[in-house]
């Protein structure tokens, strides 16, 4: 590990605090670095729970064949029709946010899908985890960093799997 170097100066993730304040929702155009393709039977449900589940907005809609949601910068979802698996996949894919927000997004995500939601629960590696299964069929993890505690379980977890503790 000893090529890496701190580049959280382009993440528009906040640091960890249990008042961290979330990102705003990121309305800029960029070439996409990184993005997410999902086929849906029936793109305005699947809009509807993306908004106002997970917290995304609707960037951009082509009728009929595509829409790109966004939530923070480098956070995107192209919605297209298609059909949806029948079973989740083994993949799954994670979107930040703040401890703040998870109670409030499994609360929105439950009162649309009953159900879909697992968690959220601590993870050894410092952070807090809520699954989704969204209408797609995908599995979706908003995961929240935690405070960075140098002496606490989660440090010593890392440190056995030799990942030094960051610079504060």
């Amino acid at each position: 590990m000893t090529d890496t170097f701190s580049a959280f100066d382009i993440s528009p993730v906040p640091d960890a605090a249990l008042d961290a304040e979330p990102a705003e929702l990121y309305r800029g155009i960029y070439a996409m670095p990184m993005f997410i393709t999902a086929p849906t039977p029936d793109l305005a449900g699947s809009v509807d729970f993306w908004v106002h589940g997970l917290g995304f907005f609707d960037l951009f809609t082509a009728p009929g064949q595509v829409t790109h949601l966004r939530r923070w910068a480098f956070q995107d979802v192209l919605l297209v029709p298609g059909e949806q698996p029948a079973d989740a996949s083994a993949l799954s894919v994670s979107f930040a946010c703040v401890l703040s927000q998870l109670e409030q997004i499994a609360t929105a995500c439950e009162q649309l899908r009953p159900g879909c939601t697992t968690g959220p629960r601590a993870m050894p590696w410092n952070s807090v985890e809520l699954e989704v299964r969204t209408p797609e069929n995908i599995r979706v993890t908003m995961t929240a960093a935690r405070p960075y505690d140098p002496n606490g379980a989660a440090a010593e977890y890392l440190r056995d799997m030799g990942i030094p503790a960051p610079e504060q």
